[in-house]
């Protein structure tokens, strides 16, 4: 996860928050949160090809990415489900924005 004092990191993630917010009006929230994960997804899945040499590396090397990135996912989960559940009535009233 990113250091704290890396303040890019979490433009970036509120940047993209941003965008998924704004899909809300015209679908769910469940909807939008699953086009979120599919992107992600996809992105990673660009990500790890762009380290490999040829399609036999990458299938090589799939099940290293999917554990990298999955407990990459969990850890950020688990951060933030602690993180509402310690500022629920804050986050959820829409004053913490």
């Amino acid at each position: 996860m990113a250091d704290e004092s890396d303040q890019d990191f979490y433009n970036r993630a509120d940047a993209i928050i941003e965008l998924a917010n704004t899909h809300i009006a015209d679908s769910s929230r469940g909807k939008t949160s699953a086009s979120l994960m599919y992107a992600n997804a996809r992105f990673s899945a660009w990500v790890s090809a762009c380290g490999c040499r040829n399609a036999e590396e990458l299938l090589a090397a799939k099940q290293q990415a999917v554990d990298y990135f999955v407990e990459q996912f969990r850890l950020m989960l688990e951060e933030n489900l602690t993180d509402y559940s310690e500022n629920f009535d804050l986050y959820m009233s829409g004053e913490a924005d």
